[in-house]
């Protein structure tokens, strides 16, 4: 089971991600948001997947009416998630959120 600091630690490791709270909640941005806790035990990330995710594990992905503006943002239960899956798309959140230049 997957947690806040698993996220941290996962986010962190990434070149250039910083941490800061948005709307009140950790969240963990490159050049753009790329995560955020959206609420206990939830994380929202980017994904170009959100439907396929949804459709094959709507018990893990899931998204609110919030999020219909935004087709990339998708909410994760962390006690569902597996380790490896949630590692991929903290990546993938990564890559669309715009890896900071060096």
């Amino acid at each position: 089971m997957a947690t806040e600091d698993d996220v941290r630690r996962s986010c962190l490791a990434m070149s250039g991600v910083t941490e800061r709270p948005s709307w009140g909640q950790p969240a963990w941005f490159a050049r753009t948001l790329m995560a955020r806790i959206w609420d206990d035990g939830v994380l929202t990330v980017k994904s170009d997947e959100r439907d396929a995710l949804a459709a094959t594990a709507p018990d893990i992905y899931f998204w609110t009416p919030h999020h219909e503006r935004s087709p990339q943002l998708v909410l994760i239960r962390l006690d569902k998630v597996p380790d490896d899956e949630l590692l991929e798309l903290l990546q993938d959140s990564y890559r669309i959120a715009g890896p900071v230049k060096h």
